[in-house]
C-alpha cells in the first residue's frame, strides 16, 4: 500500500505540518494520509483521525463538523478544491473509522461532508481512521499527480451546529425593540414562519408588517408591500450554522490558500475599505500580512473572533469553504429555535445579561472571563487582564462542559456569540437587493480578484470591480463588543438593512464587523 503523508490544516486549528496534531476550539484533525489510489476510476482515499470536545446529539439537534479539502499539485504554490466521489450518508468507499459512532454525510455537490454523532450522546468525540474518497479525475488531476510527492492536501474542519426543520417565531411583542418583525401594522406580536413558502409583507393589520428603521439605508419604505420568495431561506428548512464566528486563525487559513492577486483584495490589514491599516494588534485583531503567508502577531491568538471583515470578505470565505451566507430570518431561528418569544431576549433566551470586563489567564485558547456572571462581550469595554484593550474575545469563551445556556451565552441550539462579540452579517429582507438570494452554496472557487462567484448573493454582481466593494442587500444582526445591550437583542433590526461595504464604520472607533456561514441541510 502506497502512503503519501498529507499536509493537515484545520480551519479551527493551529497548523502543524506533516506530523502531530492540529487543534483549537476543541477540534483536532491528525495523522492524515493519501491511501489506496485506483487509477482506473481516478480516485484516492484520504485517511485521518478527528476529535472534538463537548460534542452532542440529543432529541433536539446535534453538533457536527464540516470537512472540506484543498489540494495542490505544485508543492503548495496554488490550491484548488477537492471533489468527493459519492454523495449520501456513509457512501461507498468512505469509512466511519473506529471510536465514537459517526455518520459521514456528503451533500449532492460533493464539495465536502458533515461528520456527526450517529447516536444520542455527549462528551468528547474521538474517531480514528476516517476515510473519504477524493475524485481526483473529476477535478482534472492526472493519476501521476494524485500520487506524486509534490501533491499536498489540506483538510479543513469547521465546527457546526444543526438547526433542524421546524416552525418558529420572528420578532418581538415589545414595540420598543427597533424595527422588529410583527404580525400587523397595529399588532405588536411576532410573525410565524411555518414553511419555506413565499411570504407577502404588507402595510395592513394582517401583515406580516415591515417596519422601517432610521439607521438603515436603501431599504423598503415604511409599510411597503413586497414578497419574500419561496427560494429565499427563511429558517424553516433545516440548516447547519458555524458554532462560532470566524476566528482570526480561520481567516489566516483561508487567506494563505489564495493567489497573490486574491490576497491583495482580501487583505484586511490594509487601509482599503476602512481596513486595519496595521500589521500590529489593533482592537484585538492580530492578523499581519505584507507578502507570502499571513501570520498572527501571536500564534496563541488563533481562536479570537476576527473583526475587520467586510461583507465581500465574508462572502469570499463562504464561497471558498463551500458554505453560504446566512439570512436574517435564519439568524432569529438559530437564536430562538421553536421556543415562544421572550420579549427583549438575547440569544440565550432570557433578558439576563452581564458584560465581560476581566480576562483571566494568558490568551492562548485557555483564557476565561472572570467577571462574575458575564455571558456577553459588549458595551465598548476595555478589558482588565489578558491582552487587555477593546475588541472581540475568543470564540466560545463563556462556554464549558458544565455551563448552562444563559451562562454560556449559547443559543437554543448551542450556537455561541449570536448576541455580542461581533456583528452577524446577514442577507436582509429589508432591502430589495437581498430578496434575490436563493441560498446557493459556494463551489470553492473565487475570481482572480478573490471574490465570491454566486450571483444570487447580495452585493456581488451589482458592485463595482466585480464585487470588491459590494454590500447592497446585506445587513447586521446581534450587535458587537462596541454596542449597548439593546443591539444584542434577538429581535432588534435597527441595522438589519444597513448597507455598508466597509471593514469598519467610516470615521468611527468601531471595528466590530465579523460573521459566520451556513449550509442548507442535505
Amino acid at each position: 500500500m502506497n502512503y503519501i503523508r498529507v499536509l493537515v490544516l484545520s480551519a479551527t486549528c493551529l497548523v502543524f505540518l506533516m506530523s502531530g496534531v492540529v487543534y483549537a476550539n476543541n477540534i483536532s484533525v491528525s495523522d492524515a494520509y493519501l491511501v489506496e489510489q485506483d487509477p482506473s476510476t481516478g480516485i484516492i482515499k484520504m485517511e485521518f483521525d478527528i476529535g472534538w470536545e463537548n460534542s452532542w446529539r440529543d432529541v433536539v439537534n446535534n453538533d457536527a463538523c464540516w470537512i472540506f479539502v484543498k489540494y495542490s499539485t505544485d508543492i503548495g504554490a496554488t490550491w484548488n478544491h477537492a471533489t468527493l466521489k459519492t454523495s449520501g450518508t456513509n457512501p461507498s468507499g468512505c469509512s466511519i473509522g473506529s471510536g465514537t459512532g459517526i455518520n459521514i454525510i456528503v451533500p449532492s455537490d460533493k464539495k465536502g461532508c458533515f461528520v456527526e454523532r450517529s447516536d444520542t450522546g455527549s462528551g468528547t468525540l474521538n474517531v480514528t481512521d476516517v476515510r473519504l474518497v477524493w475524485d481526483y479525475a473529476n477535478d482534472g488531476v492526472s493519476a501521476e499527480y494524485a500520487n506524486d510527492l509534490d501533491t499536498r492536501v489540506k483538510i479543513f474542519a469547521i465546527e457546526m451546529v444543526k438547526v433542524p426543520e421546524y416552525a418558529f417565531s420572528a420578532g418581538d411583542s415589545d414595540a420598543d425593540v427597533e424595527s422588529c418583525f410583527k404580525a400587523g401594522k397595529k399588532q405588536s406580536v411576532p410573525i410565524s414562519i411555518s414553511s419555506e413558502n413565499a411570504v407577502n409583507f404588507n402595510n395592513e393589520d394582517d401583515g406580516p408588517y415591515y417596519y422601517q428603521s432610521a439607521n438603515n439605508s436603501g431599504e423598503w419604505s415604511k409599510g411597503s408591500t413586497f414578497t419574500v420568495s419561496n427560494l429565499f431561506p427563511k429558517g424553516f428548512k433545516g440548516f447547519y450554522i458555524m458554532k462560532y464566528e470566524i476566528s482570526q486563525g480561520q481567516w489566516i487559513d483561508f487567506f494563505n490558500t489564495l493567489a497573490d492577486s486574491q490576497k491583495t483584495t482580501r487583505d484586511i490589514t490594509s487601509a482599503g475599505f476602512n481596513g486595519k491599516t496595521s500589521d500590529s494588534v489593533v482592537k484585538r485583531n492580530a492578523v499581519s500580512w505584507t507578502s507570502g503567508d499571513a501570520v498572527l502577531v501571536n500564534e496563541r491568538e488563533y481562536g479570537r473572533a476576527c473583526n475587520y471583515l467586510s461583507w465581500m470578505d465574508l462572502a469570499a470565505y463562504a464561497d471558498w469553504a463551500c458554505l453560504r451566507v446566512m439570512t436574517e430570518l435564519e439568524y432569529e431561528k438559530a437564536c430562538r429555535g421553536p421556543a415562544a418569544v421572550n420579549d427583549d431576549e438575547y440569544a440565550w433566551g432570557s433578558t439576563s445579561i452581564q458584560e465581560a470586563t476581566q480576562i483571566s489567564g494568558t490568551e492562548d485558547g485557555t483564557e476565561t472571563v472572570s467577571t462574575a456572571g458575564a455571558n456577553a462581550c459588549f458595551n465598548d469595554t476595555t478589558f482588565i487582564g489578558g491582552d487587555g484593550e477593546k475588541g472581540p474575545l475568543r470564540c466560545g469563551i463563556f462556554s464549558d462542559a458544565t455551563s448552562g445556556r444563559t451562562a454560556s451565552g449559547g443559543s437554543y441550539y448551542g450556537v455561541m456569540e449570536l448576541s455580542g462579540n461581533l456583528w452577524e452579517r446577514c442577507v436582509t429582507i429589508g432591502n430589495p437587493s437581498g430578496l434575490s438570494f436563493e441560498g446557493t452554496h459556494g463551489d470553492g472557487l473565487l475570481t482572480s480578484l478573490g471574490n465570491a462567484t454566486n450571483t444570487d448573493w447580495p452585493g456581488i454582481d451589482a458592485a463595482p470591480a466585480n464585487g470588491v466593494t459590494g454590500a447592497s442587500g446585506a445587513g447586521f444582526r446581534g450587535g458587537s463588543w462596541y454596542d449597548s445591550n439593546d443591539r444584542l437583542m434577538v429581535a432588534d433590526r435597527g441595522w438589519a438593512a444597513r448597507t455598508d461595504n466597509m471593514r469598519s464604520v467610516s470615521g468611527s472607533n468601531y471595528w466590530g464587523y465579523g460573521g459566520r456561514c451556513c449550509r442548507t441541510a442535505p
